[in-house]
């Protein structure tokens, strides 16, 4: 037979329900014990007649007796005064009952309150904002792709900014503000959570946004969290019916096909990997390379955008080239097919086309073409012939494969590249030997940061170095901070021997090219910041993508800077709209140049001038650059 069930058993098991249905139950239950309390004490005093009624006074009405009782529970002070110890009696009943219950109710309030606030610091309520940026994931790179945002949105009404990811609100709050100098008009709302959770995806508001951007994790199984992100996205229960506008990164190519499985038409995917090495086999041999790439890259000058102007149908490519004043085309979008820069002059212009062009905003587009190139000042000066190059790489990641592929593909027959780095034998890296054409590698195990080591590397001999990071196998600040020592070195060497090699450094902190700046140095490739900024870029218009990918293909359209001595004669003044020209006539898209004399001046960008306006008339001296797109 089983064992009766106490009273005290059924108390302390309802005690547990009430406890566990949480700060509201308990409000609930306190509030109606204290009403009962006031209630019961206001009936003792109405119906115990003179008894319980005030000596010398009128006897109490029902109302009038839970008032008294009311008061007494909240200040136990109030019965001082009373008289007659029939009202005493009950009062003190009351007055016992309220510091019990009343106080154990405004204690569970309080701590409500406490919960309430912790919830918020949390950041786990939902958004509810629309056509805003979520950012999904949290890492360095978030500060710069706000920062970019910002600037972006400046001409926008009421933007707001979703940051998402695994960390506190409030610390993801605190870090902004210290690292994002101005956000403008833009309203940022941080919130706690894991983008790989779908519900977490709800908190973010994903099915009101306008752009998601995934930032990828610090972690080894980077590429797989990035994918899982997209896929809670894609295959969330309450997706909205239209495509999301999602950008993406991949940092290993294998990932790629799974990622394009899972993203279809919906994500744009920036391959980190390659990109870098694309940026740093191309900015290695050309000076001043890196700061064009930053200035496309970011918002704070001019940036990339599409343009239909049906005025211009009919004509050739080449034809419109100095057809706005302050506005330097890059290339054609044609309908249902992938961008393209430069493409050949004759290209005849349709009603749907669309040019792709430098502007300072979208709305400062505009055909007002005034300038006439000079065609007698024209040069037909062939390009001298590609010489072979003897190249060094300082240190060593996993990018380092594909810049040395990516470098084959650009230097001349008979180039030689030595890579020397600190690590015991190169045996894992034979094989890259038999997949180049047009260099030979050397492998050297060395202390990159050992001036005697740099020293005997036969400097005299090398025209480009290129620095790269340990990033595999240190932390982020202890792999800039042994770069940055060979940098030094590399420098002062250059500068105590007449060197003329020119350096690329491979930098993972923003923060550290500040400090290496007192280098003098013009190149750096920051990879996050890079990366941040195509991320920002490719939000606000995913048709970009396509562009850089032809920007920084081997295969396609890429810039350079070539000897403006090459287009006109050095020494005599030119409107842009002459260069412009005389890059036409060999192929060629003109949009921009480099001065050789402000190419240390970091207040000047190093030289260099982007978009500048067509009737602007320029000296160019035999060391000053023409930037150009072209094939080769």
């Amino acid at each position: 037979m089983p064992r009766k069930i106490t009273f005290r058993e059924r108390f302390q098991y309802w005690q547990d329900n009430l406890f566990s249905r949480g700060t509201a139950a308990l409000i609930g239950a306190l509030f109606v014990l204290s009403f009962l309390i006031i209630a019961v004490g206001a009936a003792a005093v109405v119906l115990g007649g003179d008894l319980t009624s005030p000596p010398g006074g009128e006897r109490l009405s029902l109302g009038e007796a839970m008032w008294e009782a009311l008061m007494r529970t909240l200040d136990a002070g109030t019965m001082g005064g009373d008289q007659g110890w029939g009202f005493r009696l009950v009062m003190l009943f009351v007055t016992i009952g309220g510091v019990f219950v009343i106080s154990s109710l405004i204690g569970v309030l309080s701590a409500g309150v406490e919960e309430r606030l912790a919830q918020l610091r949390k950041g786990r309520s939902r958004v509810l904002e629309s056509n805003h940026t979520v950012i999904l994931g949290w890492s360095e790179q978030v500060f710069t792709i706000l920062s970019e945002l910002a600037i972006a949105n400046q001409n926008q009404k009421r933007p707001c900014i979703v940051v998402m990811g695994d960390e506190d609100k409030v610390v993801m709050e605190e870090e902004i503000a210290a690292k994002v100098a101005d956000l403008g008009s833009t309203r940022l709302v941080c919130r706690s959570g894991s983008p790989m959770e779908m519900s977490d995806l709800r908190i973010a508001n994903i099915n009101q946004a306008k752009a998601i951007i995934v930032v990828s994790p610090n972690t080894p199984e980077a590429d797989a969290e990035v994918i899982k992100t997209v896929l809670a996205i894609t295959n969330h229960p309450d997706r909205r019916p239209e495509k999301y506008n999602i950008v993406a990164e991949i940092h290993d190519v294998k990932n790629m096909d799974a990622a394009r499985v899972v993203g279809k038409d919906e994500v744009e995917w920036v391959l980190v990997g390659d990109l870098i090495a694309r940026i740093i086999a191309q900015t290695s041999r050309q000076s001043g390379l890196s700061v064009v790439y930053t200035e496309l890259l970011d918002f704070g000058g001019d940036e990339i955008y599409f343009t239909r102007q049906p005025s211009l149908t009919g004509k050739t490519y080449g034809e419109v080239l100095n057809a706005f004043e302050k506005n330097a085309v890059l290339g054609l979008q044609r309908p249902g097919q992938l961008a393209r820069l430069n493409p050949p002059m004759d290209t005849v212009l349709s009603t749907e086309d669309e040019l792709i062009v430098i502007a300072e905003d979208d709305d400062k587009i505009a055909l007002d073409g005034r300038a006439q190139p000079d065609t007698s000042r024209i040069l037909q000066t062939p390009h001298s012939p590609q010489a072979p190059e003897h190249n060094l790489i300082l240190g060593w990641n996993l990018r380092g494969r594909s810049i040395l592929t990516e470098l084959d593909a650009y230097v001349a027959p008979g180039s030689v590249v030595h890579v020397v780095a600190d690590r015991e034998d190169f045996g894992d890296l034979e094989w890259l030997h038999d997949q180049m054409h047009n260099q030979k590698i050397i492998f050297r195990s060395g202390d990159t940061t050992d001036r005697r080591v740099l020293e005997s590397l036969g400097l005299d001999q090398v025209q480009h170095i290129i620095l790269l990071c340990y990033s595999d196998t240190l932390e982020p600040q202890q792999a800039d901070a042994r770069t940055l020592i060979s940098l030094l070195h590399l420098r002062d060497l250059a500068d105590r021997q007449g060197y003329t090699y020119s350096i690329v450094s491979e930098m993972l902190d923003i923060r550290n090219r500040n400090l290496a700046d007192v280098t003098r140095a013009d190149d750096f490739i920051v990879s996050d910041k890079l990366v941040s900024l195509m991320l920002a870029q490719v939000s606000e218009n995913a048709n970009l993508n396509a562009v850089f990918a032809d920007i920084f293909d081997p295969e396609g359209a890429e810039i350079y800077l070539k000897p403006a001595s090459d287009y006109v004669a050095a020494g005599q003044g030119v409107q842009f709209a002459t260069l412009i020209e005389a890059a036409r006539q060999r192929g060629e898209t003109a949009i921009g140049y480099r001065l050789a004399a402000q190419s240390k001046d970091a207040s000047q960008m190093y030289g260099v001038h982007l978009n500048p306006v067509k009737s602007q008339t320029v000296t160019l001296t035999a060391a000053d650059r023409l930037i150009v797109l072209a094939e080769s």
